[in-house]
């Protein structure tokens, strides 16, 4: 298939997905991005336009762990983001995928950030 009709296709599911999710301050949306070699995640209040946490693979602390985009690493930084979502004092996320289907480093992430104390 063709790259540039590949990525069309992709920002056309993520935005089908966005229509239907939407994060407020109360309940935040938590969107993960899984690329060939990191993940990103982060909690954002759609009303307000604003992020309110934010963890990657390239953070300092996770970057001496040597994180890369496995399934490992995704049950890590589930575990992390959790974590650091539970400090901001974020109890509940509406889970966004970004478009990639939900099994896999998707799935492994959203088990371990539910494990961590979020509810979905």
């Amino acid at each position: 298939m063709n790259t540039v009709r590949k990525a069309d296709l992709l920002q056309k599911r993520r935005w089908r997905i966005r229509k239907k999710v939407g994060g407020t301050a109360a309940r935040p949306r938590l969107s993960v991005r899984f690329t060939s070699k990191h993940v990103y995640a982060q909690a954002i209040n759609d009303d307000a336009g604003t992020t309110l946490v934010f963890l990657s693979s390239l953070d300092a602390e996770l970057r001496q762990k040597k994180l890369q985009a496995n399934l490992a690493s995704a049950k890590t930084l589930g575990l992390a983001f959790a974590a650091k979502a539970k400090a901001a004092g974020i109890n509940s996320v509406v889970f966004d995928r970004s478009g990639a289907p939900y099994h896999g480093k998707v799935k492994v992430f959203a088990d371990a950030a539910r494990e961590g104390g979020l509810a979905f």
